[in-house]
């Protein structure tokens, strides 16, 4: 769990948040989120210093969110700054609006990255991000 967090990125404090979360389902519900989701996100992000962190989120085999690239292939590759992240999480900020102003690049299936959204608010209705 710890090895999420990395000094300077507000957005592993809130991937940590959210591997706690899925640590946190039963059986069922990470099934049930398994089944929904289907897919395994990567998220390059870059903070304000211009460091770059990669995470993953596996909501296809695991149901787990760890740092470094996916070890299988992801659906969709994420490319954000540390705050567009902070602000996707907190639900300030729509995906499809960051994504439309060049906050937020997608590689893959850019379909599959409108499915993020969905997986942050039932996490953040599962424990405040």
């Amino acid at each position: 769990m710890s090895d999420i967090k990395v000094s300077g990125f507000k957005s592993s404090e809130i991937l940590a948040a959210l591997a706690q979360v899925f640590a946190s389902y039963s059986e069922e519900e990470k099934k049930a989120q398994i089944k929904k989701t289907n897919g395994i996100f990567e998220l390059k992000v870059k903070n304000a210093e211009g460091k770059e962190e990669t995470w993953t989120i596996d909501l296809k085999d695991k149901g787990e969110v760890y740092r470094g690239a996916s070890k299988a292939k992801p659906n969709v590759t994420i490319l954000l700054s540390d705050e567009t992240f902070s602000q996707l999480a907190e639900g300030k900020l729509d995906g499809q609006k960051a994504y439309m102003t060049g906050k937020l690049k997608t590689r893959g299936n850019m379909m599959f990255a409108t499915k993020l959204d969905a997986v942050l608010k039932a996490a953040k209705t599962k424990a405040k991000l």
